[in-house]
């Protein structure tokens, strides 16, 4: 096995991870993964080698994701939310699946900017610098949309519906 698979193998179970809380389908988060680790063997010499590999494959994967969404919008094509299939829970109590239920739906009425930042964060338990490399954003942004993705998924969890959003000028 050569250096790069090394270097790669090891995040492979972070990719997997993120890019099934994006498309919320198995067989689609694989298959992002893998165009994702295809675009980082193919670009291996464009990368920073004192950066953060993480980082830099958690990017790529997000730009995958992002291009990918914008064809199948040409399309008429839309993931269909339906189709969830839940985590299996360690005890099968029903609170339990509920509650991952309602987080998936409560995750589902945030804007994409937000839940790409708690997904980050909370799930890949990136740190805000990490966070803010992987999106492209100033670490005060991404404080910012984490704070507010926190507090909508919060006021969803409590009353089981979307926050009203207000208009300023």
């Amino acid at each position: 096995m050569d250096e790069t698979a090394v270097f790669l193998e090891q995040h492979i179970p972070a990719l997997r991870r993120y890019a099934f809380a994006l498309v919320r389908q198995h067989d689609a988060a694989d298959d992002l993964v893998q165009d994702c680790l295809e675009r980082a063997i193919g670009r291996w010499h464009l990368r920073h080698h004192d950066g953060d590999l993480k980082a830099w494959l958690l990017t790529i994967l997000r730009n995958q994701f992002i291009n990918t969404y914008r064809q199948k919008r040409r399309r008429g094509i839309h993931f269909a939310w339906e189709d969830v299939t839940e985590p299996p829970t360690s005890d099968g109590a029903p609170d339990s699946s509920t509650a991952v239920r309602d987080i998936l739906a409560g995750l589902e009425t945030l804007p994409e900017d937000q839940k790409s930042v708690i997904l980050l964060v909370g799930v890949e338990d990136l740190s805000y610098d990490e966070a803010a490399r992987v999106l492209g954003l100033p670490v005060g942004t991404v404080m910012s949309r984490l704070s507010r993705g926190r507090e909508k998924l919060r006021e969803y969890m409590e009353t089981g519906r979307t926050a009203v959003l207000r208009r300023v000028k």
